[in-house]
């Protein structure tokens, strides 16, 4: 494809998205280096994101500019299915979240990025999932809100044990702990993590293990918030069975997890596989009510994405608040992608083509039926 070809074809895509080259509106995109055109026709989304990493081009507001062009109906979102097409065949394939892989995944998202990047930007809780902003007016109220949401659709009462997979830096397990009066224990496979923990929070149990290594423990409730996108859907099935196999028969769990908005098999950006989330997919309707199916009742299903956007928004203005001290460390071509990834995550949340659920399951069906709570 000649370069002239790729620069008419762009403009063409964009200005039906109301988007100009080099135009004036904040969402408008400024194109520095007209290389640009081709690299991200033929390689998508992966290229439109490292061209943006080496300064190709820019935009004020990266969060409008990818709600409007990132539609489903989009030609440019169709182009980035190139791309999103051939790691689905990979993860067909292979299997990204194996022991071993998964471990390796996670160096990228929090063993490569310190706890200096990650307090500022996240807040006083160091939540890295969505905030539930219903009633909340602010990043922390947001944060403690969904912790409360969780442990309330949980039922937790005092002296229930609570195991939550994938426990971040541990803010569940102490509100659940503080203000439930549940014994809890939280697993991780981040060294990061574990490393803050027995910093921080000596008085929680947290083990360094991955869920289908847990053997020999059951558990009243079981919550999983932010991890379920790296479970990948070759290993859906044997997720929810081993949960079951850590839940007592009366017992709940709930899922926090982002979605696709497609009930197929989604392998995931290629740009945010490779720099933010290795071996990260996104799971769809159809994916989790097969895996669930003779495993787990379904008693709740909400959907509160739109405040992911709002979530991703807040980290953003703290980023950029924090970083002239974390310049010196992260560089330049770090700082654009970072912004590249935060600002377009708000835009496909804002847009709905990605969301967050959170799913309540029983084993056996709560008697008299669950009362779902918002």
């Amino acid at each position: 494809m000649s370069k002239n070809t790729a620069k008419q074809l762009a403009k063409e895509y964009l200005n039906e998205a109301g988007i100009e080259i080099n135009g004036s509106n904040p969402w408008d995109i400024q194109v520095h280096n007209d290389k640009f055109y081709e690299r991200a026709l033929s390689r998508g989304t992966l290229g439109i994101g490292e061209s943006y990493m080496d300064g190709w081009w820019d935009c004020d507001a990266l969060d409008d500019l990818v709600a409007r062009v990132a539609r489903p109906n989009s030609p440019i979102y169709s182009q980035g299915k190139i791309v999103i097409v051939r790691e689905a065949i990979k993860a067909t394939v292979l299997n990204p979240q194996t022991f071993l892989r998964a471990k390796k995944n996670m160096d990228v998202p929090y063993n490569t990025i310190g706890e200096d990047l990650f307090r500022p930007m996240l807040g006083r809780t160091m939540a890295y999932t969505c905030g539930y902003w219903k009633d909340a007016n602010n990043l922390d109220e947001a944060q403690d809100a969904k912790f409360d949401l969780i442990c309330r659709k949980l039922g937790l009462k005092k002296g229930m044990t609570l195991l939550d997979i994938g426990c971040g830096w541990g803010e569940l397990l102490l509100h659940a702990q503080k203000q439930y009066g549940a014994k809890v224990t939280g697993i991780t496979i981040s060294k990061e993590h574990l490393a803050y923990m027995e910093k921080y929070h000596t008085n929680l149990e947290v083990l360094e293990i991955d869920y289908r290594k847990l053997k020999g423990r059951k558990f009243d409730r079981i919550a999983s918030v932010g991890m379920f996108e790296h479970v990948g859907p070759k290993n859906y099935t044997d997720y929810f069975k081993s949960v079951s196999n850590m839940l007592e028969e009366d017992g709940l769990h709930l899922l926090h997890t982002i979605s696709t908005d497609k009930n197929t098999h989604h392998a995931g950006d290629a740009w945010i596989s490779k720099y933010i989330f290795p071996g990260g997919q996104l799971p769809s309707t159809k994916q989790i009510g097969k895996s669930i199916d003779g495993v787990f009742l379904l008693e709740d299903w909400q959907n509160f994405g739109i405040y992911y956007d709002k979530t991703l928004m807040a980290w953003m203005h703290n980023f950029d608040n924090a970083w002239p001290d974390l310049k010196d460390k992260y560089g330049e071509r770090f700082y654009r992608m970072w912004r590249f990834y935060l600002l377009i995550c708000a835009g496909m949340f804002r847009n709905r083509r990605t969301n967050l659920w959170q799913i309540v399951l029983s084993k056996n069906g709560v008697k008299g039926g669950y009362k779902g709570i918002r």
